[in-house]
């Protein structure tokens, strides 16, 4: 038998050490990949002077490759997809290959809040400039295509004379804010979210010191009990509650995000006062900006940060480092009770009403943009909402007009009482325009929704659930949030049976977010081979709906039932 030797640990070979994680707090500053080179090199917010001066001039030639690909996000531009790229090549092609000389530009609509003529402002751009494009987004804004440089700095000049830009729209920033769509006018609202929004729009996009964030960086803030703003997977979010002893205000939550990498995100256990929000949330964007990972940019989005701290230390940070005192101990937002899509004819506080409209799958036109303008203001009214479900809501309409306007809502092609095929569908670009997607997602979706509808009009026998998420998304980044539908699709080729390929979808059962279903947020389940084609897609959707009738309990919802389905009931 061999005898262990004792090695003395100062001959022992040293274990590598770990790589710096490029925090900026532990690590420093100096950049340790290309896309933080650039960001030091010189802030996104810069580039718009070159845009305005320099490339508008001298067309698509002219943009330096590091603007195009890097800096022209941080004013919400992209590049968008060449026609006639097949999905198959969407891994293949180097990111110039794929590029259109055209860019998507999106309009940042900070909680979704509209006016008509803000609304006829990017309809008017869209005819103009976008052929006649234009698509909501489960993030509330409004993304154009079409975009030519030499035209961004009229666009910008019509934007901003309604109030409307473009700032921050995209890039490693703090994006979009998501604000619930009946702030300020739901008769069951805790709070009015309005001021905070406001105040954190107003006070820090477009700051220089916050425009350089390991990567993007998500908010959601709702004052109303639906719980409207998705907000388990944004970077922040604040819900509304009421403490026992301070009142109302919101409940704190931190480091959500799908992805390839889906994780909900946790509650800080902490109360918010209105007072404070804004510096609360200064706080956490700000350890996200000094703490977030950077080495890695598939690990650097606050989700990441927050695995490894856990909310109790997030919290000890934030308080310590960032605000300089405690916040007090707060309660989890109860369930909510009513569908947080606010689709439907609803009564506002002031005794006018509200009407929630779905368009298909997200997709608008200028044209509609325009004629949505025009109906709005013959029914009195010169208010909108765009909503995180790819839902519009026309605000302030007399109740003498109520059945008037929502008649003409369905003739424009929003739904104000859709099937729940339609009501829930949401898709993302996809492959028409991105440049990441593999397959097609909006007509996929709008033809689906379609064969959907006709054959379960026929189908009494089959018990529906009572909603129904179908979620559509062209690759594997879930900016249509498929781990958190009924039923959500992951875009990929799949194989055609004659050696070729076929658009396809991977099949995710079963999430969702919290509603009056679910107290709290899951994600989807998969299921080993679940997989469709994009023409099978109203088959299988049909398939699996039978099996819920058969199979499934009184009162158990789609997501209940499909967790607890034997396989071979959800293949």
């Amino acid at each position: 038998m061999t005898q262990a030797i004792d090695t003395p640990a100062s001959t022992r070979p040293a274990r590598p050490a770990a790589k710096p994680h490029g925090q900026w707090k532990i690590d420093g500053t100096a950049p340790l990949n290309p896309n933080e080179a650039f960001k030091a090199d010189d802030n996104g917010l810069n580039v718009r002077e070159r845009i305005e001066k320099v490339y508008a001039q001298g067309g698509f030639d002219s943009i330096d490759p590091t603007d195009l690909h890097g800096r022209f996000r941080w004013w919400g531009l992209y590049t968008q997809r060449k026609p006639g790229i097949d999905g198959g090549k969407t891994a293949t092609l180097e990111p110039h290959e794929l590029e259109d000389r055209y860019f998507m530009l999106r309009v940042r609509i900070d909680g979704g809040t509209l006016t008509t003529d803000q609304l006829r402002t990017i309809g008017g751009i869209s005819r103009d400039f976008g052929r006649n494009t234009a698509d909501v987004t489960d993030r509330q804004n409004i993304q154009l295509h079409w975009i030519d440089v030499v035209d961004v700095p009229e666009i910008w000049r019509r934007l901003e004379a309604v109030g409307l830009d473009t700032t921050e729209a995209c890039g490693d920033v703090p994006r979009v804010i998501l604000g619930s769509p009946v702030a300020g006018i739901a008769k069951d609202e805790i709070l009015d979210p309005t001021p905070v929004i406001r105040e954190i729009r107003d006070r820090f996009i477009g700051d220089a010191e916050l425009a350089n964030l390991p990567r993007k960086f998500k908010t959601a803030i709702s004052g109303h009990p639906s719980q409207d703003v998705v907000h388990e997977i944004n970077d922040i979010a604040l819900i509304a509650v009421i403490h026992p002893e301070h009142g109302p205000g919101y409940d704190l939550w931190v480091g959500g995000g799908l992805s390839t990498n889906a994780r909900l995100a946790e509650r800080l256990g902490v109360f918010v006062s209105a007072e404070v929000a804004a510096e609360v949330w200064l706080g956490v964007v700000s350890i996200f900006r000094d703490y977030g990972y950077r080495r890695l940019r598939n690990k650097a989005r606050l989700k990441f940060l927050m695995a490894d701290w856990g909310p109790e230390k997030f919290r000890k940070v934030l308080e310590e480092e960032y605000l300089g005192y405690a916040l007090p101990d707060g309660d989890a937002p109860e369930k909510p009770t009513t569908p947080g899509d606010h689709v439907g004819i609803h009564e506002q506080k002031d005794g006018r009403y509200f009407i929630g409209a779905s368009p298909n799958a997200g997709r608008l036109s200028g044209t509609l943009l325009l004629d949505l303008a025009d109906l709005l203001e013959r029914h009195g009214s010169r208010r909108l909402r765009t909503t995180p479900h790819q839902k519009l809501l026309a605000l302030d309409i007399p109740a003498e007009s109520v059945k008037a306007a929502a008649a003409e809502l369905d003739a424009l092609g929003l739904a104000t009482a859709p099937t729940i095929f339609r009501r829930s569908a949401i898709a993302c670009t996809g492959i028409e325009f991105c440049k990441l997607a593999i397959v097609d997602t909006k007509d996929t979706t709008i033809a689906a929704v379609a064969e959907l509808e006709a054959r379960f009009a026929a189908k009494s026998a089959v018990r529906l659930p009572k909603s129904l998420s179908l979620h559509v998304n062209g690759c594997p980044n879930s900016c249509a949030r498929i781990q958190t539908a009924d039923i959500g699709l992951k875009g990929q080729l799949l194989p055609d049976g004659n050696g070729g390929q076929t658009p396809g979808f991977q099949v995710h059962l079963g999430g969702g977010l919290a509603s009056t279903s679910r107290g709290e947020a899951g994600l989807g389940r998969t299921v080993r081979g679940l997989k469709v084609t994009a023409a099978d897609l109203p088959d299988y959707v049909e398939r699996v709906l039978e099996s819920y009738s058969a199979g499934s309990l009184e009162g158990e919802s789609f997501a209940q039932w499909s967790h607890r389905a034997a396989d071979e009931d959800v293949l």
